[in-house]
């Protein structure tokens, strides 16, 4: 039997906001209004089902019709206990209409902690499949298990990995950490192989209307591997930068260009379009901004997710700003100057007050920060990370001058093959050559955490500050990878680990690894990199976090392809890690 909604439950509910959702109130009696206008027009449900943002009490229901003609279109809905729906605990009905892309949004509220619910919605002598759903618990908890994923590129690929992910059982819930949707026209960014696999994206041009992110989600959520997906387990989402346009900051992208109108007007149509085709749960209605919210899984897991992107970022800093054109070096009194800056902001002042404040008063064992992009150092070589040279070739130059310095100071241990090495190769360490190699290391991508250090220094003195055993998830790269964090200081406060991506490529495009050095390569960043212990540069994945009261263990899984259907799990490539509650390091499970 369902738990009764209490006043106090509603006021709850309210200062989240349910105003952009119709709010189940409970059990209804049969509609005596079966013959008006909305009710008379057909509906099917080809964009699926999803649920979403379950709180102890209450879980988003979420469905789209397609009617079979012009018109409002009345949708109902029912939710029980069993696949039977003969333990029916609510329903209801509402009216969608083309003004909200026909779109339905049902806060199922008056629910019991930690039960799993089935769910199903009707529209005349249609109905949807049947999904499945689940609370959230309370009190003690002995494991939580989420799933983690990020970056679906719909030209690239099949979504084999939202396949993958909907065959493991016992998940709490699916973390989605962004790019949902990818706002670029046909032909453009990771879409080579997009017209051989039927995947070239609608509309055919970028998205910049209201009606363009609406055709785009709903191509994407024709996808039957992630309608698979969303119809087992409710989703917990935050958007990244595509849902809008790419290196989205609060102001502008990098893909908003002279010509293409108002950037504020094209933000304002992408966030409508997410509030509609997302079972996420509003503030309040028509707030289609701000979506920081926790959750939590009784005494064991607080999730706080976060928006990283949208709501208050500052623009990405710029290599390019700090060259010097005489000498080509950096200013780094300048770079550092502004990247250290107590105003440079990537949550803005209310968002990081709301997370420190959450931090301090979370009860949870496990304190999980959902956000998009990567908080752990990635400090390379300059002459890396600003790709004046390539991994391989730094290693190799590298070699030749330690060889070199070891000549020049007569070492009587140098071997007579290295030494020929060194008369073959020596002319390679031009006076360019050297100055790179001695260049410092500094952040390989500004976009993420490393160009916003002030802020990441506040979070990790919270953290530290109340002992939290914290850890970061992260999506955006494309890449896995598993991160211990340390603060300015050097005192390691948590870790992080980070998904691959559902189908957008990876590092492995980005800097033109070939196939048979991206292993090496993968050793390689691994041994340059501060902090981290692990990284994945070239396989789709996505990853499963399972939390217990001694440990977090992180559980990588990619697939061997997205250029077909017929995929399996690459076992060979398969990796697992594991955090100990009060000790913030990471070893393999």
């Amino acid at each position: 039997m369902n738990r009764s909604f209490t006043r106090r439950d509603f006021l709850a509910m309210s200062a989240k906001g349910v105003g952009a959702a119709v709010v189940s109130y409970g059990l209804m009696g049969c509609s005596s209004s079966d013959d008006d206008d909305a009710s008379a027009i057909q509906a099917s449900f080809s964009h699926g089902i999803a649920s979403g943002d379950p709180s102890h009490s209450a879980v988003i229901l979420w469905t789209r019709v397609s009617p079979s003609s012009e018109g409002d279109v009345k949708v109902s809905w029912e939710v029980a206990t069993d696949s039977g729906f003969t333990d029916l605990v609510t329903n209801g009905e509402m009216v969608t209409t083309a003004e909200r892309d026909y779109t339905v949004k049902v806060d199922a509220i008056g629910l019991d902690s930690g039960t799993a619910y089935y769910y199903r919605f009707t529209s005349g002598e249609l109905s949807s499949e049947v999904g499945m759903t689940r609370t959230l618990p309370e009190g003690a908890v002995d494991s939580v298990k989420l799933a983690v994923m990020s970056c679906a590129n719909f030209p690239a690929g099949y979504f084999n990995t939202y396949e993958l992910a909907a065959q493991q059982d016992e998940l709490d819930a699916v973390i989605h950490l962004g790019d949902y949707i990818y706002e670029y026209a046909r032909g453009e960014y990771a879409s080579e192989n997009a017209a051989e696999l039927d995947r070239e994206v609608l509309p055919e041009g970028e998205l910049f209307l209201l009606s363009d992110y609406r055709t785009r989600y709903g191509q994407y959520r024709g996808d039957a591997s992630l309608q698979k997906l969303h119809a087992k387990v409710p989703f917990i989402t935050v958007w990244d930068d595509h849902e809008v346009a790419n290196d989205t900051w609060s102001d502008g992208a990098e893909n908003h260009n002279e010509g293409e109108g108002s950037f504020d007007d094209r933000k304002a149509a992408a966030l409508q379009a997410y509030f509609e085709w997302l079972p996420i749960r509003p503030w309040s209605e028509g707030n289609n901004e701000e979506i920081y919210r926790s959750f939590s899984f009784g005494d064991l897991v607080d999730l706080h997710m976060m928006d990283t992107r949208v709501l208050a970022r500052n623009k990405p800093l710029d290599y390019a700003d700090y060259i010097d054109p005489a000498t080509q070096g950096i200013d780094s009194a300048r770079f550092m100057a502004d990247v250290t800056s107590t105003e440079r902001t990537m949550l803005g002042q209310e968002q990081l007050q709301w997370l420190q404040q959450s931090l301090l008063t979370a009860t949870g064992k496990w304190q999980v920060l959902g956000q998009q992009v990567l908080m752990g150092r990635m400090l390379l070589p300059a002459a890396i990370a600003t790709q004046q040279l390539s991994i391989a070739e730094f290693a190799e130059l590298g070699a030749i001058a330690q060889i070199a310095a070891r000549a020049q100071a007569n070492d009587p241990t140098l071997t007579a093959s290295e030494y020929s090495f060194l008369i073959a190769n020596q002319h390679r360490l031009t006076p360019e050559v050297m100055t790179q190699l001695q260049l410092p290391n500094i952040p390989y991508n500004l976009d993420a955490w490393d160009g916003y250090a002030y802020e990441r220094e506040v979070i990790l003195g919270t953290a530290k500050s109340k002992g939290s055993n914290l850890v970061v998830i992260a999506g955006d790269t494309h890449n896995a990878w598993a991160n211990e964090l340390s603060d300015a200081g050097g005192d390691t406060v948590g870790v992080e680990f980070a998904t691959s991506s559902v189908s957008s490529p990876g590092l492995e495009f980005y800097l033109g690894i070939p196939a048979d050095q991206q292993a090496a390569t993968e050793a390689g960043v691994t041994q340059m990199v501060d902090g981290l212990q692990y990284t994945n540069l070239r396989d789709r994945g996505f990853m499963v976090l399972t939390f217990t009261a001694e440990q977090v263990r992180s559980d990588w899984h990619f697939v061997d392809t997205i250029e077909s259907t017929e995929f399996s799990e690459d076992m060979d490539k398969r990796y697992s890690a594991v955090s100990q509650l009060g000790s913030a390091k990471i070893m393999p499970a």
